[in-house]
């Protein structure tokens, strides 16, 4: 495993990409879901006849504001679990001059990561949300994209935020951000090259390696480490015409992909829900078992890989080794899906 030469953090030292929503979420009634033709336990993308609802949750009284999308999630918890004071995080995305992006800005701030992000300024769409509409066990998610799809270059090349990602000594994007703004992906991923620094990516989810395949394959030759689930993998491998289903010879086959820095090897890790997590790193697949958790204690799995990612990426900027990236990984996992959303307690008890 690469390591910064000691374990001392310091500010803006990871930086991450993505696409910036907040979360909205509220107790509400099985009408209210019929009302906007939702499932109780699903994940879907906001169409017009769903804009409304953003505003409508507020009827049920108390609703809660979380900082999401995949990047920010994983960057928030590797804030938490790194011990650092404030800031060895910063992202990179886009928000609206409106009141969501206020109470994001606001809230990641409190978490202890610098935003640095575009504000939209080409059209009306507001900032990115996301509603978590929460009955008995079950979330119903809504997400709109919105402002959080508007990124340009052009703020990655304003001389100040180029500054972040100078600073950087590591950077990861999820996949998701590549049908935003792959240039924006492939300037930083040359840029880590060059100056042989990780650039870690996500597979994120199956439609990115279906549906944006030339996208993905012009940052893979960049990508030091890659995450995904058994899902992502599966998807990715018949894209790439692997001829497989084997989610340990799909790992040795993305790790085995053309790569610019021939001084890193790509390490890919793959979760598999509650069996053990596969992990390639110099042409050897290991696997390491999650921590056992009985059903009953399973809150909510929805963002339960951003979380081990955040978790993996902790203990690597502090340089340690492999074993204890996973480890890391596996605790704030373990941790999440026993809480609802992502989100943590004050104090992280990792040692």
């Amino acid at each position: 495993m690469s390591s910064t030469g000691g374990s001392s953090l310091s500010e803006g030292m990871l930086l991450g990409m993505g696409n910036p929503l907040l979360d909205i979420a509220a107790t509400v009634t099985p009408e209210f879901l019929h009302k906007y033709e939702l499932l109780a336990d699903n994940a879907i993308l906001a169409e017009e006849k769903h804009k409304p609802i953003f505003e409508d949750m507020h009827q049920f009284g108390e609703v809660d504001y979380t900082p999401g999308g995949a990047t920010q999630n994983s960057l928030r918890t590797a804030q938490w679990m790194s011990g650092a004071p404030q800031f060895c995080t910063a992202f990179i995305g886009c928000i609206a001059a409106d009141k969501h992006g206020e109470i994001m800005e606001k809230a990641m701030h409190s978490a202890g990561v610098r935003t640095i992000y575009q504000v939209n300024s080409t059209n009306s769409e507001p900032t990115g949300t996301c509603a978590v509409c929460i009955t008995g066990d079950n979330r119903s998610l809504v997400a709109n994209l919105a402002s959080a799809n508007c990124y340009t270059k052009a703020h990655l090349d304003n001389t100040e935020n180029w500054r972040a990602v100078e600073k950087a000594q590591f950077v990861y994007s999820a996949g998701f951000f590549l049908t935003v703004s792959v240039e924006s992906v492939l300037e930083v991923a040359k840029h880590c090259c060059k100056h042989d620094k990780p650039f870690m990516a996500n597979l994120s989810a199956p439609f990115i390696s279906t549906f944006f395949k030339d996208n993905q394959m012009m940052v893979m030759p960049y990508v030091d480490i890659l995450f995904g689930n058994e899902s992502e993998a599966e998807a990715f491998s018949d894209a790439q015409g692997f001829g497989t289903k084997d989610i340990k010879e799909i790992a040795m086959k993305a790790a085995a992909l053309p790569k610019e820095n021939k001084k890193r090897g790509r390490l890919v890790v793959f979760t598999h829900g509650a069996d053990p997590t596969i992990v390639v790193q110099d042409g050897a697949v290991k696997e390491y078992p999650v921590l056992p958790l009985a059903k009953d204690q399973i809150v909510d799995t929805n963002g339960a890989g951003d979380a081990f990612v955040g978790g993996f990426l902790s203990q690597l900027i502090q340089g340690k080794s492999l074993d204890e990236c996973i480890r890391g990984a596996n605790y704030v996992a373990h941790l999440i899906i026993q809480r609802h959303g992502c989100t943590f307690p004050d104090n992280c008890d990792f040692q």
